[in-house]
């Protein structure tokens, strides 16, 4: 019933800020060269283990699934703002765009050669994350890869912190916590990226990026 909660009002925040969103993000992969590089590294090493399909898990207006579709990944779009989903699917009716919850994925089992969560587990209070680390090992295939992104905590003695985030109450994480949550889900870290904060940054969290894998 919380997740549930928690997963409809934050589908309803960003249904009311969705063409906003779209607006302030749609070129923000221009001027991150970081973020373009793990996401190529991450289409890479996908690609390199078969063709799988590879699911944006809270993909937002679409931007970074024909990123991942331009880079040939055969990628594909969850969230659950209709709205969202909606404008992902008018800006790029060539890709395939559906609504959804992280923690009770409309995939069967081992069909996604990758995951990319990209700062789509900030609005999950911290005791439902491992439901959804559970969804993401249960829709990979075997050898498939998650890159989960997420903003980072001040330190080990805050494993998880909450923030205020523009649109809905949002959780920063310590990377270490995080990945030990991730080997208990079956899903071993293969790499990191940590990103210092820019000094313009109204926020100054480091900017985390987590490349796993799941067993053969």
């Amino acid at each position: 019933m919380v997740e549930h909660d928690v997963l409809s009002a934050t589908s309803e925040a960003y249904d009311g800020v969705a063409d906003t969103y779209a607006e302030m993000f749609r070129d923000s992969l221009r001027d991150s060269p970081m973020d373009r590089a793990i996401l190529r590294a991450f289409a890479d090493v996908v690609s390199a283990d078969g063709d799988g399909q590879v699911a944006d898990l809270g993909c937002g207006p679409g931007h970074i699934t024909v990123y991942l579709d331009e880079l040939g990944v055969a990628a594909f779009g969850v969230d659950a703002s209709p709205a969202m989903v909606k404008l992902a699917r008018q800006a790029y009716p060539g890709l395939r765009f559906d609504e959804g919850s992280m923690a009770a994925l409309d995939i069967a089992d081992g069909a996604l050669g990758g995951v990319l969560s990209r700062w789509s587990i900030i609005h999950t209070p911290p005791p439902e994350v491992p439901v959804i680390l559970a969804e993401f090992y249960r829709v990979l295939a075997p050898g498939g890869h998650l890159l989960i992104g997420f903003s980072g905590s001040d330190g080990p003695a805050h494993p998880s912190q909450v923030f205020d985030h523009t649109v809905a109450p949002a959780y920063r994480w310590w990377p270490d916590h995080l990945a030990a949550m991730l080997r208990e889900a079956g899903l071993a870290e293969v790499a990191r990226m940590v990103c210092e904060p820019a000094p313009t940054d109204k926020r100054q969290f480091q900017g985390i990026h987590l490349l796993a894998r799941k067993a053969r």
